[in-house]
């Protein structure tokens, strides 16, 4: 059961084109955002599509897969686990982020 502490796993669509970051140390980083849908039908009938959006980040072999393979609207599955930081921004302020690491990367869609 300690594997299910902090696992996510999502079905979606890539919501920009990956920015593909190559550190000094010989690192590579992805970063991506991902948007699911959700579908349900309100009280009159009507269908709902709830779009929620995902941050997402991989690192090594993950982020080279995303570089080559996976440009904006590219249908992916991803798992990983839920990790958040904060940073300040350039006025100052301190922003709060919540990110999915990506461990696994699934190709779908055509």
């Amino acid at each position: 059961m300690s594997t299910l502490r902090n696992k996510v796993q999502l079905i979606g669509n890539v919501g920009n084109d990956p920015e593909i970051v190559h550190l000094e140390s010989g690192k590579i980083l992805a970063k991506f955002t991902m948007a699911t849908n959700e579908s349900y039908k309100n009280a009159k009938g009507d269908k709902i599509t709830d779009t929620q959006w995902h941050n997402v980040v991989a690192w090594g072999k993950t982020a080279e897969i995303v570089e080559n393979y996976v440009p904006k609207g590219k249908e992916v599955g991803i798992e990983g686990k839920l990790t958040s930081r904060s940073y300040e921004d350039k006025e100052g302020v301190k922003r709060y982020v919540t990110e999915i690491v990506c461990s696994e990367l699934l190709l779908l869609g055509k």
